[in-house]
């Protein structure tokens, strides 16, 4: 793997994602929220791997929610069929975005439609790699995220999507999930949903 051009990949990516109006606070930081995303990605995944992690799917983990704010839920019905047009959508704005920071650095055509192939999901369970990736954002989300989520939500609801988190992940994925700390709270929702 060429280091150096995964780091400028890896710059580019960030730097878009810097422009992110949207804040978070990280460590008493404002920190723009995907630019944080990105970088959370990058380093669960590299827990998770036995080794190094390919180019194209280190790449892919980085640039998972590229520019997100530009295409909100909000311009979509807010029914099933809205959202799930909006996420079709947003996975072929993430591939092209990427695919077009990539040629920036001369990257070959077979990589960039790797990664692209990678960011919109495709073959779940059957590709290794969309697999790791998939499970990588769900992880990202319930060690990052889904304590906050749960608060906002009704049991219903979380216990809804928890399942479904689970039903996406491979069976290392939801081992791994089982080592992460939970409050009390959020173990207890968590049982249910696996119960």
């Amino acid at each position: 793997m060429n280091n150096t051009r995964l780091e400028s990949i890896f710059l580019l990516i960030d730097q878009s994602n810097a422009e992110d109006p949207n804040l978070e606070n990280e460590d008493g930081k404002s920190v723009p929220k995907e630019l944080l995303y990105g970088q959370r990605m990058t380093k669960m995944l590299e827990g998770y791997v036995d080794g190094q992690p390919s180019e194209p799917l280190a790449i892919a983990a980085r640039a998972q929610h590229i520019c997100r704010w530009e295409i909100p839920r909000e311009k979509y019905p807010m029914d099933r069929t809205g959202y799930l047009k909006w996420r079709t959508d947003l996975k072929k704005f993430h591939a092209d975005k990427t695919s077009s920071l990539m040629q920036q650095l001369d990257y070959d055509a077979r990589t960039i439609e790797r990664v692209s192939f990678l960011l919109q999901k495709k073959q779940l369970k059957r590709d290794s790699g969309t697999q790791i990736l998939e499970d990588i954002v769900c992880l990202v989300f319930l060690k990052y995220y889904f304590e906050d989520f749960s608060k906002k939500h009704n049991d219903e609801k979380i216990i809804d999507i928890l399942q479904k988190t689970w039903r996406k992940m491979s069976e290392k994925g939801k081992k791994h999930a089982l080592t992460l700390k939970f409050s009390p709270a959020a173990s207890d929702l968590i049982k249910k949903a696996l119960a």
